[in-house]
């Protein structure tokens, strides 16, 4: 258990994962978190972060009403770099919205409570950068507006997709991604959004609370019907954590383009995304405990099991970047090597030095057990690993692209200021959902709260008594 004030550092490792420590009973767990969101006026900081947070959404408004009047000829792409910051964008935060289903979906499974603690705005975060992950294939096509045309259905032209082609399986992994991850972040809010709606004062959150709990009154029913749906959601959700950050390597994989052809791409991807995702989570979570004083909940340990986690999937990225030099070298193959060269000493050499930094060298301080408990410091690695995953997808993006097997179409690839108005507005958009987010649902499960509360104290008086036997 993990005690309030100067106690949570002594009590940090026990074998308890209650995130609650004493002072806090069954119906306090809620008063602390519901009044977050019922809260009856809105802090100043809030308003400061939106607005910060929309000015940005407003850039990427701008930049794709502009992009649809004129076309992707605005983006710095060219021939033959025709995947440019939209698609490294896309495997970007496709990859940090893993994260979420991880924690909630198979950390469920494996009965690890200490995700209680995080997995609300971890499966809000993974909706959100989904969202944004969307965005980029649809402005990519030139016309988005004929997007469904991407779906098999019958149509005057007699055209289908081409189901051969990884785009089109990202086009149902992505979609099939969100919709299990929206139902299983959905199920799992309904019971305390029952709560908030027997604990707001306002008619308009009531009726509004009240629509979103679907009629929940608590009933062992209720309860039943509850814990099968979560864990037959959760079972779906696990296996597409995996799929599909796999599908979207495959975008590269089956290609036969030198640096992109590689059996390597999938866990490496996987890896990256998980990798990627809980330095998002950290990112979250560690501004949001400091602001809203959740030290009891989101505690020292929780932020070292992600630190942890996050160090794992930080050594099987180093591990992939091995074995692509490795590969380049011993497969003879000169146009693999020569990409491989061309990464580390050309044009684009700074790139590439600067995500080894990053996504290398930077985690290993994850090793000190010291420095995963400092919470600013972790904050630092994290925003660095988020920086690195980016360059990362734009090192293998363009570096494989500007220089392929003819030297006659070689060509270089800058980014427009279009390019990082598009990056730095769905840095807003990301933003502005997560602030809508934190002010009006509860981003902690209270209700697992309440049953590590209960569980913790039964833990408790049976130890007391034994020790006093």
């Amino acid at each position: 258990m993990i005690e309030q004030g100067a106690k949570s550092e002594t009590r940090a490792d026990t074998a308890i994962p209650a995130p609650v420590g004493q002072g806090y009973t069954f119906g306090s767990v809620s008063d602390k978190i519901s009044a977050l969101v019922l809260t009856g006026r809105t802090p100043r900081g809030w308003w400061l972060g939106f607005l910060f947070s929309f000015l940005w959404l407003m850039i990427l408004l701008y930049a794709i009403g502009y992009l649809v009047l004129e076309g992707v000829g605005i983006w710095g792409i060219n021939i033959p770099v025709a995947w440019g910051f939209a698609i490294t964008n896309f495997v970007w935060w496709i990859g940090i919205g893993h994260a979420g289903t991880l924690i909630s979906a198979i950390l469920l499974l494996l009965h690890q409570q200490w995700r209680t603690s995080i997995n609300r705005f971890a499966e809000a975060m993974t909706l959100f950068a989904v969202a944004c992950a969307g965005l980029f294939p649809l402005l990519h096509l030139g016309r988005p507006w004929f997007f469904y045309w991407l779906f098999p259905y019958p149509n005057t032209m007699k055209i289908w997709p081409q189901f051969r082609s990884p785009l089109i399986w990202d086009v149902f992994a992505v979609s099939t991604y969100m919709t299990v991850s929206l139902m299983f972040w959905y199920v799992g809010l309904i019971p305390d959004v029952a709560t908030l709606r027997d604990r707001a004062r306002s008619r308009l959150a009531q009726i509004t609370y009240g629509i979103l709990a679907l009629g929940w009154r608590g009933s062992a029913y209720h309860w039943h019907r509850y814990e099968v749906a979560y864990l037959i959601l959760a079972g779906l959700a696990t296996p597409l954590v995996v799929s599909v950050h796999t599908v979207v390597s495959f975008d590269f994989a089956v290609a036969n383009l030198p640096g992109w052809h590689s059996t390597v791409f999938p866990p490496y991807f996987v890896a990256g995304a998980i990798f990627s995702g809980f330095a998002m989570v950290l990112t979250i979570a560690i501004p949001l405990r400091a602001v809203y004083h959740l030290e009891d909940f989101i505690s020292d340990w929780h932020l070292e099991n992600m630190a942890k986690i996050m160090l794992a999937t930080g050594l099987l990225v180093a591990y992939g970047y091995f074995i692509e030099a490795f590969m380049a070298w011993y497969g003879g193959n000169r146009f693999e090597q020569y990409v491989q060269l061309n990464r580390m000493f050309g044009p684009y050499a700074v790139w590439y030095w600067l995500l080894i930094g990053c996504n290398v060298l930077a985690p290993q301080l994850l090793w000190v057990k010291r420095f995963r408990r400092n919470t600013t410091l972790l904050l630092i690695v994290a925003l660095i690993v988020l920086v690195g995953m980016w360059l990362e997808r734009f090192v293998i993006i363009i570096t494989s692209l500007h220089r392929d097997f003819l030297p006659s179409s070689w060509g270089m690839y800058s980014p427009t200021i279009w390019d990082w108005a598009t990056l730095i507005g769905s840095v807003g958009l990301f933003l502005s959902l997560l602030f809508l987010f934190v002010r009006l649902l509860p981003i902690i499960s209270m209700f697992e709260m309440r049953t590590l509360v209960s569980e913790t104290q039964v833990h408790e008086h049976t130890a007391r008594n034994l020790g006093e036997e």
